[in-house]
Order: structure tokens, then C-alpha cells, then sequence
């Protein structure tokens, strides 16, 4: 039987409760708003439906609008559009409504949509998703929508930074309502998987998206070679990632679109996408299906003042209860939080229902809400499953939009790793690696390098969106001059002698530095250290033992042995890589407590081993065809993506070769 998208149907009800809703976010506003007030009893429906009408007019057409930095210029547009619409409504209605200035009439657009939001909120009405696919569907229709077909496509979801253990634990208790129903009656199916030694976003993506993170150790290192040091923060660092990396066999080639991701997996469209940000500077139809609907755009305004809020309250209570861990929660972080939970996520969301829509047949979007607030709050505090549970509601509108769309969607949700929880390195010791390392050098001066992670990045992206601003390499990327740089990558520590372009190995580093080798091993909040001697190869150092990797054998306690059966086979990998460190450091694990410790301050990290950090999963449906082997390393999770995204297809030989794929990478 053909695929049949679904109608969308008008509810006489539901228009009646929202229009008396908008009726009574409008009154409150008047009561509140000196320069905004009502004349007539009953006029706030009459001002409620003028608006609605303005509304289904005006921000389509600004949103259709060609502009460079679309995202900046289409938001203000919208937001005086909304100031506009309600000195319209005043001057039809001059005997109901009076607005006084233009700053009144903006005032008063804020108002009523925070009113809005709050009696929606309060009175269960806050489901605007037949609206939402009206005008997403318009916005698709000029942008190109795919004749129907019965060929599937497939949506990728990503929690950032969300572990399986967590995700089991958020659905049982309720804050992630829609993924258990899912499990429960859709027979929804888990499986865990298990990152490389660099279990952070921009290695993960890499393998994922692109079928290789070769040569990535950490969220950044050096290249000493050419005396720099590479982020994936960075835009410019993340497109020659890709450069280097994409190979045509990107999960997201031939028509695959990219939402909110480090890298593209070589999609032929992109938005918030960190390794792309030149796209985003041009006139950028991504963000069209947002900007049409005028409410979208006040009520981010709100929903942005209101986290902020709640970051402010969260760290004032978490202070005092002297909650521990406690990471640093001041500065820029409550805007990097708002922005994260509520502007980028709604982006993105708005993004991935226009490509539903338009029946692109794979899309791939990241959600960093939940992985920005654990960092800071907890792994499991209230705020940090708020913002799952709010992740987990919009997963939902995405499920309920399918029907819509001009072919079948199966959804995919997924993890790229998780985090593991504990007081920083600096908090227990009062001193960083960076310190600590100095002071064991027979010589030379440590410059240490630390924060920043994929929200920053994304949230560059959109500055640089946004202002046109093209992004450049800071100085501190440059450590041509450096003798020593520490790098901090959650709790995965690296340490570059840069008196050597290449890697100075075990036997060298006794002899210049007598003292550092020893002085970091008998830490008691450091793990495992790996070096690379020239007699034995690949060699992990440990408080009270040593592991020969390439030799199989260990002298002593294991090193690893608190750590995964796999641990050995990943320190093997990443020894192989051009731009290991010197220097690789773990910090500890105590499986007891289940808690380690980050060399940046972060309470909750991934980035090195141990503890749930180590534990994404794959949420899949049951018509695809689960992993026939365990799952390690990025690069095999590609080829479980790709293999069902090209069965999907229908075609015989490439879902054989998919197959393959698969068998061959796990």
C-alpha cells in the first residue's frame, strides 16, 4: 500500500481555547503594561484575533525574505513585526485598544507572550503542533518538498553527552516519558555502545558522520610539527577535520541534511553545523520554518529569560545546601545555559520538522541541552533531568510530525557518550595539572589550556551567523613558542615537551625530566600514564605497575585494571596516532564510588575512561535489523547507521554491502 501523508485537521475546540487563552494573555499584559491598555470589555478577544490573523501573514513573508545572517536579521524583523502587529490592532480597533510608542507595543508583544506561555503551561494548552506543521509545511512546499514515495527515511537524534545507565534511570522516573512509551508499545529496542579513548563530541562525531576519528586523541591537542594547537571548538579546526577525514561515504550524503552538529557528514544541507559556519552567513533557508511563526521568536525571548532564572536559583540552592561536587556555575554560563536549552535546541527542533517535511531522506540532529547543564549541575540533579524531560517533549512533537511528511520516517535517537561525575582535579588538590607539572620539570615553563567544549562551539557558530563575523584562530592557538603545554580534555589529560617536533619518548623524558614521570604516577588522583618507550612500544604507567600494551603483559597492579576489559585496546589506538602527547594522563576511578575527576573544571565530563562516560546507547525501532556484535568505537556505530539507513532504501545490493559494512567494522 503507497504512503499517504496524513491531513492536517482544524479542531473548532482547540482554536477556541487557544483564542481565549490569547484573549487573556492580552488582558494581562494591558493590566500590566503602562502604555498598553483595553477601552472595551471584550476587547482583548477582538485584539486576539487580529493579532492571530497578522500572524498568519506577516512573519511567513519576512521569514521568506533572502537575507545574508538570517538568523539575526529575520529574528529582529519578526520582533518588530510583533511590536507592529499589536499598533495595528490599535489603530483597527481604536475605540477597544490603545498602544501608546513603538517601545510600548514591544513591551506589550513580550508581555502577552509570556502570559501565553504561562496560562498554556497551567491550563494543559501548550500543544501548538497543529499550527506549527501548517506553517512548517508552507515553508517546505517553497523550498522543494519530495513527491510522496514508500521508501523510508530516517532521523537521527543525538543527546549530547547522555549515558544509557542515566537514560534507563529518566525513563523509569518519568523524565523521559515519550522514549519509554516508545520502548513500552512501539517495542523500541536499546543497545549500548562504547566510544574510543577520546569519548567526547568532536571525536565521536567524527567516526559517526564521517566512518573515521583517526588521529583525534582529545577534544584538542598539538600539532607539533606546525606549532599549533587544534580544537574542536574551533570552526576553521573543524572544516579541515573534515577535509581530512571525509572520504564521499558520509552518513549524511546524497540529500542528508545537518542540524546542530560539530561536523556535517558531508550533508548537502546545514545549520548550527561548527565545521560549516561559512553556510551560515549566507541566506540560510534553515531557519525560515522559525522565524514564520511571530509567537516563536517572543516566546524564545521569555523562555530565554526564564532559564536563565532557573540557573540562577538552581546554583543559589545548590550553594546552599553545599552541594557536592559544585562546579562553577557564574560568568557567561547562565546565557551559554539559555541559549543551549531553549534558542539553538528550538533551531534545530524547527529544523529538523522542515526537513521531515520536505522529505530528505536522512537528517542528523544534536541536542546539547542536557550535556551543557550536567556539566555544570550534576549528572542526575532536578535541572539537569529538567532538560532531558524538555528534550524528551520535543522528540515527541518530531514522532507526532511523521504522519505529516511525504514518506515513512523511522527515528533513531542516540548518544555520542555519556559523563562521568566527581570533583575537579584543581577542587580536591587546589592546583592544576598544569601546576602540578611545572613543579616536576627540571626545566621550562607550562602554559595550560582548558575549557571551551561543542556548546561553546555552538554557540560561536551562531554569533558568527549571525553577525557575519568570520571566525579566526586565537592567539593561543598558536604554541609555537611554548616549552610546555598542558591540555586539559575532561579527564583525559596531555602533555606536549615542545623542545621536540615529534614525540619524545620514555627513555628521553627519564633523561631530561628525572622527576615528572614519577612525580605524576605517584599522584593519587591520576590513573594511568601513557608513553611510548623505544625499547617496548606503547607503555601505560601506573601508581604501583606498568602494562606493556604492545607486548601483552604487565609488571606489578595493572594500571587499567579499575578501568573496562577494552581500555588496553584503546591506549593501543590512540598510541598509534601522529599527534598523541608525550604525556597521556588519566585521571583516577574508583568503580565503588563511580566517580573520577576532570583537569578542567567541569564536575560532570567524559573525554578519558572510566565510569558512564564510557556507555552511550542506540534507541532504534524494531524494523531495523539490531547489531549482530558488540559496538566499539565510533566508526563501527557509522556503519550500524549507514547500514540502516541504506536497508531503508530498499536496494538489494546496497543493504547487502551495508550489511558487510557492519559485520567488518564491529
Amino acid at each position: 500500500m503507497s504512503w499517504e501523508p496524513a491531513r492536517l485537521r482544524l479542531r473548532p475546540l482547540r482554536l477556541v481555547v487557544g483564542w481565549a487563552t490569547a484573549a487573556a494573555a492580552v488582558a494581562l499584559a494591558a493590566a500590566i503594561v503602562p502604555g498598553f491598555g483595553l477601552e472595551q470589555t471584550g476587547a482583548a478577544f477582538a485584539v486576539a484575533a487580529v493579532i492571530a490573523l497578522l500572524n498568519a501573514l506577516v512573519p511567513p513573508m519576512l521569514a521568506a525574505l533572502r537575507l545574508p545572517f538570517m538568523l539575526v536579521a529575520g529574528f529582529l524583523l519578526v520582533l518588530a513585526a510583533d511590536a507592529l502587529m499589536l499598533q495595528v490592532a490599535s489603530d483597527l480597533l481604536p475605540d477597544d485598544v490603545r498602544v501608546g510608542s513603538f517601545g510600548d507595543a514591544l513591551l506589550a508583544a513580550v508581555v502577552v507572550s509570556a502570559a501565553s506561555v504561562v496560562l498554556e503551561t497551567l491550563l494543559g494548552t501548550n500543544d501548538d503542533d497543529a499550527y506549527t506543521l501548517r506553517v512548517t509545511r508552507r515553508i517546505a512546499r517553497r523550498q522543494g518538498t519530495s513527491a510522496p514515495t514508500d521508501v523510508p527515511g530516517i532521523v537521527f537524534l543525538e543527546i549530547d553527552g547522555l549515558a544509557l545507565p542515566i537514560l534507563r534511570d529518566a525513563m523509569r522516573d518519568g523524565s523521559a516519558p515519550n522514549m519509554a512509551r516508545w520502548i513500552a508499545e512501539a517495542g523500541y529496542r536499546l543497545a549500548e555502545w562504547e566510544p574510543d579513548l577520546s569519548s567526547q563530541t568532536g571525536a565521536s562525531q567524527a567516526g559517526i558522520l564521517l566512518g573515521s576519528n583517526d588521529d583525534i586523541p582529545a577534544f584538542r591537542w598539538v600539532e607539533k610539527e606546525a606549532g599549533r594547537m587544534v580544537a574542536c571548538s574551533s570552526p576553521a579546526d573543524c572544516a579541515e577535520l573534515e577535509r581530512r577525514l571525509a572520504t564521499g561515504r558520509g552518513l549524511l550524503a546524497e540529500g542528508g541534511t545537518s542540524r546542530g552538529n560539530l561536523l556535517s557528514g558531508e550533508a548537502e544541507e546545514t545549520i548550527l553545523t561548527v565545521s560549516r559556519v561559512d553556510a551560515e552567513r549566507r541566506a540560510n533557508p534553515g531557519y525560515r520554518a522559525f522565524l514564520a511563526n511571530g509567537f516563536n521568536v517572543t516566546r524564545a525571548l521569555v523562555l530565554f529569560v526564564w532559564e536563565v532564572a532557573l540557573e540562577l536559583t538552581a546554583a543559589a540552592r545548590a550553594a546552599r545546601r553545599d552541594v557536592r561536587p559544585r562546579g562553577h556555575r557564574g560568568g557567561a554560563y547562565p546565557l551559554m545555559r539559555a541559549a543551549m536549552c531553549v534558542v539553538v535546541r528550538d533551531l534545530i527542533v524547527f529544523g529538523v520538522l522542515t526537513d521531515i517535511m520536505r522529505g530528505r531522506p536522512a537528517v542528523y540532529a544534536t541536542f546539547s541541552s542536557y550535556d551543557e547543564v550536567a556539566h555544570h549541575s550534576g549528572l542526575q540533579r532536578a535541572d539537569t533531568l529538567e532538560a532531558l524531560r524538555k528534550l524528551d517533549q520535543q522528540f515527541g512533537r518530531i514522532e507526532r510530525a511523521r504522519r505529516y511528511a511525504p514518506r515513512p520516517y523511522e527515528l533513531v535517537v542516540l548518544s555520542d557518550h555519556g559523563q562521568t561525575q566527581g570533583a575537579t582535579f584543581k577542587q580536591r588538590n587546589g592546583y592544576g595539572l598544569d601546576e602540578l607539572v611545572e613543579q616536576a620539570l627540571a626545566q621550562g615553563r607550562v602554559a595550560g589550556f582548558a575549557g571551551g567544549d561543542e556548546q561553546s562551539a555552538m554557540v560561536e557558530t551562531a554569533v558568527n551567523e549571525a553577525t557575519g563575523r568570520h571566525p579566526q584562530k586565537r592567539a593561543k592557538n598558536d604554541v609555537s613558542d611554548r616549552e610546555v603545554v598542558v591540555l586539559g580534555s575532561g579527564n583525559l589529560g596531555l602533555i606536549y615537551l615542545m623542545e621536540a617536533k615529534r614525540r619524545i619518548n620514555l627513555e628521553a623524558l627519564v633523561e631530561r625530566h628525572p622527576k615528572l614521570l614519577a612525580t605524576l604516577r605517584a599522584h593519587p588522583h591520576i590513573g594511568w600514564l601513557l608513553v611510548r618507550s623505544a625499547k617496548h612500544g606503547a607503555v601505560v604507567l601506573g601508581p604501583r605497575g606498568t602494562s606493556y600494551l604492545n607486548e601483552g603483559r604487565v609488571e606489578g597492579e595493572d594500571p587499567l585494571g579499575s578501568f573496562s576489559p577494552t581500555a588496553a585496546q584503546h591506549l593501543l589506538r590512540t598510541d598509534s596516532f601522529a599527534h598523541v602527547a608525550d604525556i597521556m594522563v588519566g585521571s583516577f576511578y574508583d568503580p565503588v564510588l563511580d566517580e573520577g575527576c576532570a583537569f578542567e573544571e567541569l564536575i560532570s565530563f567524559h573525554g578519558g575512561l572510566g565510569g558512564s562516560q564510557t556507555r552511550p546507547f542506540l534507541l532504534y525501532p524494531p524494523g531495523l535489523a539490531p547489531p549482530a556484535e558488540p559496538i566499539i568505537g565510533a566508526a563501527a556505530v557509522h556503519a550500524v547507521l549507514l547500514g540502516w539507513r541504506r536497508g531503508l532504501s530498499g536496494a538489494a545490493d546496497d543493504h547487502q554491502k551495508a550489511r558487510a559494512e557492519v559485520e567488518q567494522a564491529v
